[in-house]
Order: C-alpha cells, then structure tokens, then sequence
C-alpha cells in the first residue's frame, strides 16, 4: 500500500477529485500531515469518518525507523531501516544560518566515484518519495526543531531518482507542507548531462551543485566513472546553457585529495576551465574511511589552492568540516552498521 507521504498536492487532488471530486480536501490532508503533524488518520477532526476510512484503505502514514544515532559539535547522523530492511542515511548540519540535512535518495549507488564509501555498496534501488521525505519528519521529530535547510547529496545520485525527487521537492516546498524555501534546497549531481537539461525546465528555483572533483578528464576519469559516459566538453558546456536559460548560480563541488587533484597547478587549470561561469568553488576537505585509499590534503595545501583560485577570480569557499568522529562521510555509518551486524 502506498506511503500518503509520497503524494505531492497534485496527487491527492487527482485522488480526492476521483472520490468525490472535492479537492479541497488535499490542503485540509496536506495541513494534517506536515503542520499537525498526525501520526494516524483517524486525528483529523475536519475530515469525514468516509474520507478517513477511505485513507485507511488506500494509504499507509508511517514512520521511519531510526535504528543508530551519533552525534558531534554541530552535527548529528542518523541511519534509517526501510520496510524492506535496507538501510540509509541522513546527516542533520546545524548552521549559523539554519539546521541543514542531507538525505539520501537511493539505497546504494551505482556512480562508481573511487573515493565514495557509498559507490562501494552498489545501488539496490531508489528511493520513493515518501522515503526522502520521512527523513526531515523523523530528524524533526527526533530532535524538535524545523530543518530549513535540504542537501541532496547521498547516500546516491538524485539524477538518477529523477522523477521521485522532482516529486519531494515539490511536497517538501509547499507552503501548506514541511515549506522549505526552493532556494533553501540544493541538488548535487555528478553530472548526468541528460537530466541536467531536464532540470533548465524545472520551474522551481532550486539549487545545482555538480560534483567536479577534478580539473581535466584525465584526473576526473580516474576517480569518477561518470566522466567517461560526461567527459568535460560534455559537462561543462551543459552547465553553462543552465546557467545562461536560469540565471542561477552554479556550485561546483571539489573534495580535496591529497596528491590526486590539489596541486596549485591544478587549481591553475580549474580556474581556466570555469573562468565566465557565474559558479563558486566549495573546496570540501575528504572524509577519510578505513575501506578507501585516499587521504586528506592538508590545511596547508587546502589553503594554497584556495588563494590560487582566488588570484584568478574563481569564487570559492573551504567547507566547514562536520562529524569527523560519527562516520560523515557518505555510506560510512551504514557501512560500518553492516560490518558490525556480520561479525555478531
């Protein structure tokens, strides 16, 4: 039966139309949901027992299970178990300009990025609605305070969930649901060309964010498998039409691996590939895992990066780092969760 929390308004519109063709309804259902914040049907005391009874047979409102939490300074994670008993993950940033979580949209993927713990566990399938959304309603729960911040970042690539994340953003974003502001939403993607083109018609004004993590296909196809289907003269090309059709601004993505892609030549070469494009930089300093090879630049080569992308005009920023010790990195506390399940 299906989740009611992966039904956009237009949906339970279509549904109420089809019953008794009183659409209406879906803004009094949608209010229950995500203001009220009901945990049953039968608390909705505008609603008729018919209609109720109607939402009982046709559709299910549960809950997330939260099977492990840990928590550091400003940052707390949290892994999920799914109905079918796949696991995934959410990580809640609390900023100085809000509380940010970044959720997942698959179970597993299948981008194959070298230095991703979550590429390491192949995609299982994706996510529905209802399970992206059901992780702001259970970090919301847990912790009692509004998230108005949403990252889509992993575990998975959004891209490749297209039609179900189109879909949560648009129950997410609606003011008589959760009601987070487009521009307080951002997608990532490691580049799905096709679906990068479909995003220019999305009507919405949210948030792109490419993970580049190198400043030529050479380096790039080493470690991210998706540059051999989206080689740069494919990718950047298709980032500038965005930019030019939106008027949005552009973040490209570029996690720091030591002696891999942070020499100060290679934020020379960066900053000629992305000279003219109104982007930033989010230079993002690597979660290590015991599984992966990669390490961290250092502060010190971080920063020397950093000023050559500045020196050049490149807008660019060094990410805070978060959860260092509650496994942030992507897939890494799921990971870890499996491992441990197995040895028992």
């Amino acid at each position: 039966m299906k989740n009611i929390y992966g039904l956009t308004m237009e949906d339970l519109e279509q549904y109420f139309i089809s019953k008794d063709g009183k659409k209406f309804k879906a803004t009094q259902v949608f209010e229950w949901l995500y203001k009220k914040r009901i945990k049953a049907f039968s608390e909705m005391r505008n609603i008729s027992k018919k209609t109720i009874a109607d939402l009982e047979n046709d559709f299910v409102i549960e809950p997330l299970n939260i099977i492990a939490k840990k928590e550091d300074v400003d940052v707390v994670k949290y892994l999920f178990n799914l109905h079918d008993n796949n696991k995934i993950e959410a990580v809640l940033m609390l900023h100085d300009y809000g509380n940010s979580l970044c959720i997942s949209t698959q179970v597993g993927c299948n981008m194959g990025c070298h230095f991703c713990e979550s590429g390491r566990l192949k995609k299982v399938r994706n996510l529905d609605a209802s399970e992206m959304v059901r992780q702001i309603l259970a970090v919301e729960e847990d912790l009692k305070i509004r998230i108005s911040h949403i990252v889509l970042m992993g575990i998975g690539e959004p891209f490749d969930n297209y039609d179900n994340v189109i879909a949560f953003i648009d129950i997410i974003n609606n003011p008589k649901g959760i009601d987070i502001g487009s521009r307080h939403i951002t997608i990532s993607t490691s580049g799905i060309v096709p679906k990068i083109e479909a995003f220019m018609n999305y009507d919405k004004q949210v948030n792109l964010a490419i993970s580049l993590h190198a400043p030529n296909n050479a380096i790039r196809s080493s470690i991210m498998e998706i540059n051999k289907a989206y080689p740069l003269e494919v990718l950047i090309p298709t980032v500038k039409k965005y930019v030019l059709k939106t008027g949005r601004r552009v973040t490209f993505e570029y996690i720091m691996l030591k002696d891999v892609n942070d020499s100060e030549e290679q934020a020379l070469l960066l900053s000629e590939l992305l000279r003219g494009i109104n982007c930033y930089v989010n230079l993002i300093p690597y979660n290590e895992t015991s599984h992966i090879e990669y390490k961290k630049s250092t502060k010190e080569q971080i920063m020397k990066f950093y000023d050559t992308l500045k020196k050049n005009g490149i807008n660019v920023t060094v990410r805070r780092e978060f959860g260092s010790k509650v496994n942030a990195a992507c897939g890494q506390l799921r990971s870890n969760y499996e491992e441990a399940k197995d040895e028992i």
